[in-house]
């Protein structure tokens, strides 16, 4: 289960900025980023230890991975029980339990059959990307073990995912009075990106876009929606509209009341916690005049959610490609040179 990860403690938070600011697949600085990346990392991390501070001590991602590792394969078990047992791994990006722990243990575990199988439902080649990148440089150079290898790299579509998102969006809108349902708008947040990454052809707006869809479909289009952008981090050019800005101008316009949606998100972390539940729906709301906001959770256990995992994973076994031919497809302007090598090697090791 693949993930970017989150500190869960305060003394881990300077050391995942600088995993961060030093990986050029999820961030490209004009100049000199092994100097620069580190001066920012250093530079940020008394602002977000706050920040995890503020939520608790740190990152809750580790405990909501495993437990929907758990119930997804306690759901395998029951619904596939030929391929038992079932077991899973976390590897996150940037915090323990990193890629070679996850790897480590699992050939330690002499497992017959591994399943890559991403956690961010849209794929980019920032997140996503990256997770995969890491997986390959894992083993360059390696003699690769006698295992089944396969991908599950992008699900942003499946049907049940988005019926979870529509059942939690119910839940928030069954807290909102009748009189302002009649001035609602849902936004639909997603961590934003740069506009350079997005017009290398990355496939990750498009992907969001289409989930959104199949959410708004499943609540029969019934109040008015947007999809806004979240996290930018420097001062070059990202994909707008961004949340903050996106809430003061509706305000402007005359919208007193929101339902926000972490359509990006399958777990809580800092990015739901403090960033859309302490700075928008409670510093900014009252600070623009906002009536109500309500803040959709993430999928977390939800019944839905844990159906929807284990499907994609059914499906995927008893499917035949091991790994899709769009993840193979560079994007169009790629210029990564661990895209190129990884993708190859993706090509040849993966069998189901």
């Amino acid at each position: 289960m693949l993930n970017m990860g989150g500190p869960e403690k305060l003394d881990q938070v300077g050391d995942y900025l600088f995993k961060i600011m030093t990986d050029r697949d999820m961030i490209q600085l004009p100049i000199a980023q092994d100097i620069l990346g580190p001066w920012i990392a250093k530079r940020r991390t008394p602002k977000v230890q706050k920040m995890y501070k503020d939520i608790g001590g740190g990152s809750p991602i580790l405990k909501w991975t495993k437990l929907q590792g758990e119930l997804l394969c306690k759901t395998l078990e029951k619904e596939m029980p030929q391929n038992a047992p079932y077991k899973p791994y976390v590897a996150f990006r940037y915090v323990t339990p990193f890629t070679d722990d996850a790897f480590s243990e699992l050939e330690q575990d002499n497992v017959e059959q591994v399943i890559l199988f991403s956690q961010y439902p849209q794929y980019s080649c920032a997140t996503s990307g990256s997770s995969f990148n890491d997986i390959y440089r894992y083993f360059k150079g390696k003699k690769f073990p006698d295992f089944k290898f396969s991908v599950i790299d992008r699900w942003a579509t499946h049907p049940l995912l988005a019926k979870c998102f529509a059942d939690l969006i119910r839940k928030e809108l069954q807290q909102i009075s009748d009189d302002d349902k009649k001035d609602l708008i849902i936004l639909f947040s997603a961590h934003s990106l740069p506009l350079k990454t997005v017009n290398r052809g990355d496939s990750y707006p498009s992907e969001v876009g289409a989930t959104v869809q199949l959410v708004m479909s499943e609540l029969n289009f019934s109040y008015p929606y947007q999809l806004v952008w979240q996290s930018k981090v420097g001062p070059l050019p990202w994909l707008g509209p961004m949340t903050d800005e996106a809430i003061k101008t509706y305000v402007k316009q005359g919208k007193k009341a929101f339902v926000v949606v972490p359509i990006a998100f399958v777990n809580e972390h800092i990015e739901t916690l403090h960033e859309l539940d302490i700075e928008y729906c409670k510093e900014l709301a009252n600070e623009v005049g906002v009536k109500t906001i309500r803040r959709v959770a993430t999928p977390n256990d939800h019944p839905l959610f844990i159906q929807a995992l284990a499907d994609i994973v059914k499906t995927h076994l008893q499917s035949s490609i091991a790994v899709s031919p769009k993840f193979l497809t560079r994007c169009p302007h790629c210029v990564n040179i661990n895209c190129i090598k990884s993708k190859k090697w993706y090509a040849e090791v993966c069998r189901l």
